[in-house]
């Protein structure tokens, strides 16, 4: 069986895409399995490869990483996509988790914080450099402009939202709550359906938002 983490990295500069790929040749069960220098090809290398992790710039000719990231999420829901790009503006920042991103890491980031973050992606949680975590937060106290659930929460959807708000992975939400994984991811995509969310970081941050988790809950 193997164990290593499959990696696609998308970017329009060629030294960029050298360096990170050298960088994670360093990391022991991590690897990449393909690039691309424009969004266009990232999609079709994408859907061809089936990466476990998905590196993505935000700016790039042809296709920009938001629309990639929208159409890549179309074709598979369960895509696991870290943004990696210069901007830290805060239309790209939400665009990117709109459409679907589960994290966004500036490049100015250390090898290490890189490294880790794409441990998180592909461990099913959400990570964001600590730049954009403080626009999320001012982001939560902005009022929400979704709109109403026309069927609420049950008590054990609103249990896995908690949890998903707290970083833990389908696995371990099932081994929390001594359900199938199938189930928990089941349970999640009802959530996300009924709240009209687009993935699990915005569903974290609605969770956040409405007082059903605390930053402070273990």
């Amino acid at each position: 069986m193997n164990d290593e983490i499959r990696v696609f990295l998308a970017d329009d500069h060629a030294v960029v895409r050298a360096g990170i790929e050298a960088l994670i040749g360093t990391e022991k069960g991590m690897t990449v399995v393909g690039t691309a220098a424009d969004g266009e090809e990232a999609v079709a290398r994408v859907a061809d490869l089936n990466p476990d992790v998905i590196l993505l710039d935000i700016q790039m000719p042809k296709k920009n990483g938001i629309e990639a990231i929208a159409e890549i999420k179309e074709r598979d829901p369960r895509a696991r996509i870290l943004v990696l790009t210069s901007f830290s503006d805060e239309d790209k920042v939400f665009a990117a988790i709109k459409a679907g991103a589960v994290g966004y890491i500036l490049k100015d980031a250390s090898p290490h914080q890189l490294l880790r973050a794409i441990h998180y992606i592909h461990e099913g949680k959400s990570s964001l450099d600590p730049e954009i975590a403080l626009k999320v937060i001012h982001e939560l106290n902005k009022p929400s402009e979704l709109p109403p659930t026309e069927e609420p929460l049950t008590e054990r959807e609103v249990e896995i939202l908690q949890l998903v708000a707290r970083g833990l992975s389908n696995q371990q939400i099932s081994e929390e709550l001594i359900i199938s994984e199938r189930t928990a991811r089941t349970h999640i995509s009802n959530i996300l359906a009924k709240l009209h969310l687009a993935n699990r970081t915005q569903a974290a941050l609605y969770a956040l938002r409405q007082g059903i988790a605390s930053l402070d809950e273990e």
